[in-house]
């Protein structure tokens, strides 16, 4: 007997999602992070001039106050800083520091080895697939 949950896509992107990130958590654990400060850490990077802790909160789908709670633990490790907007100087951009950088190249690598095995199951040509179905859901307008 198959359970009435199988074809409910929302349960099951829920369930996936929940296994990939304990499974994510688990093999970033080791150098202090989590998927919410990995993913934090992952943008301060990827924006050379910083980012707004607004725009963290908008990319991640996060309360402006659990941003700032993220940036405080990585800033209290050294790993990002606040610097004022040269734009408006109310805003603080969260700017990914040389450490920072350089312990994101670590969680990289092991935070793919741990969606490699939990979609292991999966082929490379099927978790690219589901990777490009998943962007357009998250980046739908609607």
């Amino acid at each position: 007997m198959t359970s009435p949950l199988a074809d409910d896509v929302g349960f099951l992107l829920s369930r996936a999602s929940g296994l990939v990130v304990r499974a994510t958590n688990e093999a970033l654990a080791g150098i202090g992070l989590r998927v919410r400060s990995y993913s934090v850490l992952v943008l301060a990077c990827d924006h050379a001039d910083g980012i707004s802790q607004r725009d963290l909160a908008a990319a991640l789908g996060l309360d402006p106050s659990q941003v700032v709670a993220l940036v405080d633990d990585l800033a209290g490790r050294g790993l990002v800083r606040r610097a004022p907007s040269p734009a408006d100087r109310r805003t603080k951009l969260v700017v990914a520091t040389a450490p920072g950088r350089e312990l994101r190249e670590r969680a990289a690598g092991l935070a793919a080895d741990a969606g490699r095995r939990r979609l292991g199951r999966l082929s490379g040509a099927e978790r690219a697939t589901l990777r490009d179905l998943l962007a357009r859901v998250v980046t739908d307008p609607a």
